[in-house]
């Protein structure tokens, strides 16, 4: 691993938890890793600290195979040979663009630094762009002058810090791809931090979902969604609703009851004997939710938000659940209509009803086959890709 963090904890003094506690995952060179959770959640602390702007109180940080942070070691940021990337850009306004990105390059002959970046420029787009001064740019193109200057030096991590927050939403998501390739092209390794889901998924070969200063899950983007391993993953990635349910034997195979009827795809769940009765509180994405009308169970649209190409509804059972849907925008339902609606669920995921605290993993639970006995195979919140 080109970035490799083994339960690291960073704690501050007079702070009753730590900022950052027990974080394990590991990033290969060339990868492109982020950083997502609410605010607060200690995903800027922990990039601090692999920058070395915050000092490690257990675990190791390592960076090309070499210890650079940890309970008994600190290595300057100056000596990680760490780029960043920050929110405001922080360019110097009294400096055009070529110096802006050759300021790391000074021990270079004049020739190299020109040279070197003429390439960086151009890589990020912008070729020719050495004389302009920084006012002069959009807010896109400030940023890529300020990953070109981060890209110059070749370092081997790249740090982004919530690095689009300050454009458009539309520029934003565009950005992050454009940004994604420039990256690759350069093979640089990075990590970015951002709330942004979406962003996320644009940039991202593995996404880590941070909470209360705990990594929940160190993913793709397709395995958050639809392999959540925490209860806070599921509720915190893309639209969904946990529903009550129950899963049971019928007719010899494994089942999962819902409001919405019996769910058989669930080779991933665990067997009934792993909850209490079997009752247990299943995900239901707004995408597992289809409408049909000749469907035998009816829900009332409560509420619709208009997305363009399909609205969101929200929708209320008989039974008083409520479920999400996406639906193509041109059935354009009215508020406290009722529609046919069915499920139709490819990744059945379920998590203990009874004990939401035990939802930090997914009840993965096998019956042993003399007894019925079920023991616990909890897989653990992150996983080295």
């Amino acid at each position: 691993m080109h970035l490799e963090l083994s339960q690291l904890s960073v704690h501050y003094a007079g702070r009753p938890r730590p900022a950052v506690e027990d974080v394990s995952f590991g990033l290969p060179a060339g990868g492109i890793g982020v950083l997502i959770g609410p605010s607060g959640c200690g995903k800027t602390t922990l990039l601090r600290a692999v920058a070395g702007l915050e000092r490690a109180s257990a675990g190791e940080i390592r960076i090309s195979g070499r210890v650079v942070g940890g309970a008994g070691t600190h290595m300057p940021p100056e000596a990680r040979r760490i780029g960043m990337v920050f929110q405001d850009y922080a360019l110097f306004p009294h400096l055009d663009v070529g110096r802006n990105v050759g300021f790391g390059l000074d021990r270079m002959a004049r020739t190299d630094r020109a040279q070197r970046v003429s390439e960086v420029l151009a890589l990020v787009g912008l070729p020719g762009f050495e004389r302009r001064m920084p006012h002069e740019l959009s807010g896109g193109q400030q940023q890529r002058v300020a990953l070109a200057r981060a890209l110059a030096p070749r370092p081997q991590l790249l740090l982004l810090d919530e690095p689009f927050s300050n454009l458009d939403v539309d520029l934003r998501e565009r950005l992050a791809h454009e940004i994604r390739a420039i990256l690759k092209a350069a093979g640089a390794t990075a990590l970015f931090v951002t709330h942004d889901q979406m962003e996320a998924f644009a940039i991202a070969d593995a996404i880590g979902v941070m909470h209360e200063g705990r990594l929940h899950q160190w993913d793709d983007a397709y395995s958050l969604y639809h392999r959540p391993a925490t209860r806070f993953v599921a509720d915190f990635i893309g639209h969904g609703v946990f529903t009550p349910a129950t899963i049971r034997h019928v007719a010899g195979k494994v089942v999962v009851d819902t409001p919405l009827g019996l769910l058989e795809d669930v080779a991933e769940c665990p067997l009934p004997c792993a909850y209490e009765g079997g009752d247990c509180d299943v995900l239901l994405r707004a995408d597992d939710i289809l409408h049909d009308d000749d469907a035998p169970v009816k829900a009332q649209i409560v509420r619709k938000a208009f997305r363009g190409s399909e609205f969101l509804y929200t929708l209320r059972l008989a039974g008083g659940q409520t479920v999400l849907a996406h639906v193509p925008s041109h059935h354009d339902h009215k508020l406290g209509e009722w529609i046919g609606i069915r499920a139709q669920v490819d990744h059945v995921v379920t998590f203990d009803r009874s004990c939401p605290a035990r939802g930090r993993a997914l009840c993965q639970m096998e019956c042993t086959a003399s007894g019925g006995d079920c023991e616990p195979a909890l897989a653990p919140p992150t996983q080295l890709v």
